[in-house]
């Protein structure tokens, strides 16, 4: 077993570099997130459009259609739930990471 390498960083049960990089990563995957659900949102609303002026779709009154406006958009809000959960994941690592960091430079004064 080889010894880690030593980095200027006083942190003992994690590598800064390593943090880092799962933070760029969750960044990027949010980003992902929201296109992919932002293209099924205009590929669904574009359907749905195509079926009404086709008649392919029968509305019985406002509540259908109300209800099938709904259902458009609720794919999309599980999207958003996702994008801001990993952009919170990353900068909850982040914020640790300035607090291990504070907490090191306190306990040396």
């Amino acid at each position: 077993m080889t010894e880690p390498e030593k980095t200027n960083f006083a942190g003992t049960y994690f590598d800064r570099d390593i943090v880092m990089r799962l933070t760029r990563f969750l960044k990027i995957a949010s980003w992902i997130v929201a296109g992919v659900y932002t293209y099924q949102l205009g590929v669904n609303l574009l359907v749905f459009i195509l079926q009404l002026s086709r008649h392919l779709l029968y509305i019985g009154g406002p509540t259908d259609l109300m209800l099938q406006i709904v259902w458009q958009f609720q794919p999309s809000l599980a999207g958003l739930i996702f994008f801001v959960s990993l952009q919170a994941m990353s900068q909850v690592l982040l914020i640790l990471m300035d607090i291990e960091d504070n907490t090191r430079r306190a306990a040396r004064k």
